[in-house]
């Protein structure tokens, strides 16, 4: 017997990320893939699963703890062969993410890979050859395994289930590519194969293109909460001497501004779908076999569609906790939310990460009493505390009561509303009393599609938790059918799906290129909002990185004393050795618009002098990027510092 550790695989840009479910005990006998822990970020749950079979000898975490990427979750007794370290990728993967090793060196200097085409001529050639290696600042492996010119992909093949035979049926349509589901990442698979040349078919389940993000998630919600801006403005332009009274919410037209917005997006998708040749088939796509999909309508007609290649881009769905009467339509899930059926007076919000917090935002602007239940010790689990305290603070002044480590214990349907009981999260804490609510809104996070495929029957190995395994050019186990975007793992991101969904069609045909991208931004559009990108203190702190912050204050900057908005602030994590910076975070206004240029310094490697150095226009929230890096540097001269030591 040997014993070997069971880590946290890559998670993605996250970390601090809280454990909700302990799913085995000491003495446990436990199967390859089987789910240890379950965790939970702001944008979903995930199982951390065992990498081989064996017997639990010892347990590393509990209910409650924050893990990061590779912190030990167990140490599992097991036979020799199986502790060899030498575990193939797919056994490890589960949340998308496979062994979360760094990558061969030799395999990746040999291979034929490229950045994002302009970045990549900026970084240096040995910058490029170790651009899969992990480094302060960058997303370790994004959880993909190497992928080589000789088609790494190949050899997982013999690792996935044995595809189901073809059905002998002949084809109402036949393609080089298939893409299953057109949301951000699956369109853009979509247009950029037909722009290589590729005959491109598009398979959606909505009548209109874009996919969850376009039609119920990221439009909608953020033409809700560009309304919401509008009457919390309204509100505070007293102060300046202007009065409007108090707003008519005229929820007809309000909802359909909302659909204005959706259907001006979808519209524009369409024309570009038939510019590009590209055929659209609306249904439920499943695999019969590794080169068929059948496709049933909602008149329950089906089609065949016989495909070469294939990117899954099938995304995900709202968690339903269980306990809830879901059959009850007061209780909502974020799509439910969107509809916006009517403006309840007390509102229950259970979560309080992203979705949770936004739609908190909408429904308070628009009048409802909200409440906020979070399991974990803060709002939006495992993001800086500093960056989420403004929100909190400002959420707790416009009226939103808010009670963390408390989960919603009961529901009971009554005709006058929902009556929900509460418990405290962990033993000995305090939980608010029973209270009848006229709607709630259930926002947990989001669970893969990749269940719901029947993609074993293509060759494709899909977790228990409905994850698709890919390695670094997207390619699952089925060397032809690649997976993008939320069903591969997180962050569950449409900016993630669209890169991802570029590089799987350029692969296809025929590139020889691999995933490199060191960092991908988060935002919380919340008011204010919350952006981060890279490496956060949370992660620096789990992972003993030797990091410098520089932060400074909005209450400082001319622009944001100017709008009224002073609570916010812009931080930069620097390493210490090199000066370069590796993190950030921005909470206040339109802080989503400004992380961008955080990115951007740490994919091309910049240190403290190319931001601070790098003229800002004033007065303008930007220039607080530049005034972070020179807190740090020890130069500024917008506020007082004391001198750093030498």
């Amino acid at each position: 017997m040997a014993k070997i550790e069971i880590k946290v695989p890559d998670i993605g840009d996250y970390d601090g990320v809280p454990v909700i479910e302990v799913l085995v005990a000491v003495g446990d006998t436990v199967e390859v893939d089987q789910g240890l822990v379950t965790l939970e970020s702001d944008k979903a749950t995930m199982e951390v699963p065992s990498s081989a079979a064996g017997v639990i000898s010892e347990l590393h975490v509990k209910v409650g703890d924050t893990v990061a990427d590779g912190a030990v979750i167990a140490v599992l007794e097991t036979a020799d062969a199986e502790a060899t370290g030498d575990k193939p990728a797919a056994n490890a993967e589960e949340a998308g993410a496979a062994a979360p090793a760094k990558q061969d060196q030799a395999a990746k200097a040999t291979s034929d890979k490229t950045t994002s085409d302009n970045a990549a001529s900026k970084k240096s050639a040995d910058d490029k050859a170790d651009a899969g290696d992990e480094k302060p600042g960058e997303s370790p492996s994004d959880g993909r395994g190497p992928a080589s010119t000789d088609d790494a992909a190949g050899k997982h093949a013999s690792r996935g289930p044995q595809p189901a035979a073809a059905s002998g049926r002949k084809a109402d349509v036949e393609c080089a590519m298939l893409v299953l589901g057109a949301g951000p990442g699956g369109y853009t698979a979509a247009f950029r194969a037909a722009d290589l040349g590729l005959d491109t078919v598009l398979v959606e389940r909505y009548p209109e293109l874009g996919g969850v993000c376009l039609n119920v998630g990221c439009i909608p919600s953020k033409a809700l909460l560009h309304a919401a801006a509008v009457i919390d403005g309204a509100s505070q332009a007293d102060e300046m001497g202007i009065a409007f009274g108090k707003p008519k919410i005229a929820l007809d037209k309000l909802r359909g501004y909302k659909n204005k917005v959706v259907g001006q997006l979808t519209k524009g998708l369409g024309g570009m779908a038939r510019q590009r040749k590209v055929k659209v088939i609306t249904g439920v796509g499943r695999f019969l076999s590794a080169n068929e999909l059948e496709v049933t309508g909602d008149d329950g007609k089906t089609q065949l569609v016989a495909f070469r290649q294939c990117v899954i881009a099938a995304g995900s769905q709202a968690v339903k906790l269980p306990g809830f009467p879901w059959d009850d339509p007061r209780v909502m899930d974020s799509t439910d939310a969107l509809e916006l059926a009517d403006v309840p007076k007390q509102l229950l919000v259970v979560g309080g990460g992203i979705i949770g917090l936004e739609m908190a935002t909408v429904y308070s602007a628009l009048g409802s009493a909200v409440t906020v239940v979070e399991f974990m010790d803060q709002l939006m689990p495992g993001t800086d505390k500093d960056l989420v305290k403004p929100l909190a603070d400002r959420l707790k002044k416009q009226g939103v009561e808010i009670h963390l480590q408390v989960k919603a214990a009961g529901v009971d349907a009554q005709k006058k509303g929902l009556k929900v009981s509460f418990e405290p999260a962990q033993d000995g804490g305090k939980a608010p009393d029973a209270q009848v609510f006229d709607r709630v809104l259930v926002a947990v996070g989001r669970a893969p599609n990749g269940g719901k495929l029947d993609a074993e029957k293509a060759g494709v190995k899909v977790t228990e938790r409905g994850f698709i395994p890919v390695d670094r050019q997207m390619r699952t186990t089925a060397s032809h059918i690649f997976a993008i975007g939320d069903l591969v793992g997180n962050p569950m991101l449409a900016h993630k799906a669209t890169h991802e969904a570029k590089l799987a069609a350029e692969v296809a045909s025929g590139a020889k290129k691999e995933w490199v991208a060191r960092v991908i931004p988060s935002v919380a559009y919340t008011d204010p909002e919350i952006a981060w990108v890279g490496v956060t203190e949370n992660e620096a702190k789990a992972r003993g990185l030797k990091v410098g912050v520089g932060k400074f204050p909005w209450a400082a900057s001319g622009r944001a004393i100017g709008i009224g908005r002073t609570e916010g602030f812009t931080k930069l994590l620097f390493d210490e050795a090199s000066g370069q910076v590796i993190g950030g975070g921005i909470v206040g206004v339109h802080a989503g618009e400004l992380i961008a240029e955080i990115a951007l310094a740490i994919e091309m490697g910049c240190e403290v002098g190319d931001i601070a150095h790098t003229i800002h226009p004033h007065p303008t929230l930007s220039e607080s990027v530049a005034m972070a890096a020179e807190m740090f540097d020890g130069t500024i001269t917008d506020l007082y510092a004391p001198k750093k030591k030498a």
